[in-house]
């Protein structure tokens, strides 16, 4: 992964560039993935962030395993993100979210928009503990769904610090101002219209496809200098998904993607 990020003041910006390699024994998933965004702090109690992205998806299997003579599949992505947050006072929040998410193969249709996002309300009970509760429509499955969210965020202590919830929990220790470790599990999951349905057998016709898991990593990343770091991570990934499915997200087609160990590296510039 390689990123540039930049902020300053009341207002800041940041721009990521993202290189990502997935393989399992029989599918090989490659990820670009280029985002901006921009935050405003309109007032002392209300802030407005901006995220844009892009993001290209190459999916290569075994030709000897599946239905299709090709065995690689492109796909595209665009994301735009807009949240808002607003401070009641010292202790509650309520953060809103509007992401409109444009996911296809080749040919962009209206079909292929979908509209994700909710509503957040946040909780201090101290200056290191606090709570989210809320509810949104994700992907985490790899179709869309509305589901509550949970996190629980605690301060142990100056080196480490700790989140328990859905769809993300981790745990981060800091020795010294150079490196930064956590354990981390999370749910994520997405999901593309194809151009052309496909015809898997005299009954079965597949309109989109389909990914999700759940990641369990452990992660590294050192400051090298003021502004490059250098990110090290080693995981497992479970319940691995690779599906084809029709409008409603029933499954019709199984990759049968196995379940396997994850490692990147990874460097980002901070200006």
């Amino acid at each position: 992964m390689i990123s540039i990020l930049k902020a300053a003041g009341q207002n800041g910006y940041s721009l990521e560039l993202n290189l990502k390699t997935v393989p399992t024994e029989t599918l090989k998933k490659n990820e670009t993935e280029a985002r901006f965004s921009f935050y405003k702090n309109v007032d002392e109690k209300n802030k407005i962030t901006n995220s844009t992205g892009y993001k290209n998806t190459v999916l290569n299997y075994n030709l000897d395993n599946y239905y299709s003579a090709e065995n690689k599949i492109n796909f595209n992505r665009i994301e735009n993100d807009l949240e808002f947050k607003h401070q009641f006072n010292k202790k509650t929040a309520l953060n809103l979210e509007l992401k409109t998410v444009a996911a296809f193969e080749n040919n962009l249709d209206f079909s292929a928009i979908n509209v994700f996002g909710g509503a957040t309300f946040e909780y201090a009970f101290n200056q290191k503990n606090n709570i989210e509760l809320g509810v949104e429509r994700m992907s985490v499955f790899g179709k869309a769904t509305i589901l509550p969210t949970i996190a629980f965020y605690s301060k142990l202590n100056a080196k480490t610090s700790f989140e328990v919830g859905f769809p993300n929990s981790s745990i981060q220790y800091s020795n010294n101002e150079r490196n930064h470790f956590s354990l981390t599990n999370s749910f994520d999951g997405e999901f593309y219209k194809l151009d052309q349905s496909k015809t898997i057998s005299n009954n079965l016709r597949a309109s989109k496809i389909s990914f999700s898991q759940m990641t369990t990593t452990l992660e590294y990343e050192r400051n090298v200098d003021r502004n490059w770091f250098l990110n090290f991570q080693g995981g497992y990934q479970f319940n691995k998904q690779y599906t084809l499915t029709d409008d409603k997200g029933t499954t019709k087609f199984n990759f049968d993607a196995s379940n396997g160990y994850l490692f990147n590296i990874g460097i980002k510039y901070k200006p």
